[in-house]
């Protein structure tokens, strides 16, 4: 999980989870929603936080509409959809700038997870310093 700022910043990076786990519950594993981590911010997320803004405090969400089940969004939810994902645009070219070290693009082969989190660190660190 990472979460960036709209000058394509990290500022936060979780630990490396193995196997299949939902986006939403490794954030309230990480970021439990009892403290006050998102107080005064606009968080921009997408449809794997679902939840978000009722468990967590903060000054605005921006959550793209989710399509109802066996049903279609309105023309207006496919525009506001389209001006959120336009919005969130930073935090992909966040994410896809990490992975520019072959590192991180390529197939994790190795089994010590500790030295991944560190190389991992380690690629935020050289992303946030190539960027300002």
């Amino acid at each position: 999980m990472v979460i960036s700022t709209d000058d394509k910043t990290i500022r936060y990076l979780s630990q490396v989870y193995v196997g299949r786990t939902h986006d939403y519950t490794l954030l309230k594993h990480e970021l439990p929603p009892d403290k006050e981590w998102f107080i005064g911010l606009n968080v921009k997320i997408d449809l794997g936080y679902q939840g978000f803004a009722t468990d967590y405090s903060c000054k605005k969400v921006i959550i793209p509409h989710k399509k109802p089940k066996n049903g279609e969004l309105t023309l207006q939810q496919k525009d506001e959809n389209t001006q959120k994902a336009k919005e969130r645009i930073p935090v992909e070219h966040t994410i896809g700038g990490m992975k520019k070290y072959s590192f991180l693009s390529n197939r994790l082969r190795a089994k010590d997870f500790d030295m991944y989190n560190k190389v991992l660190g380690i690629c935020a660190g050289l992303w946030n310093f190539s960027i300002k």
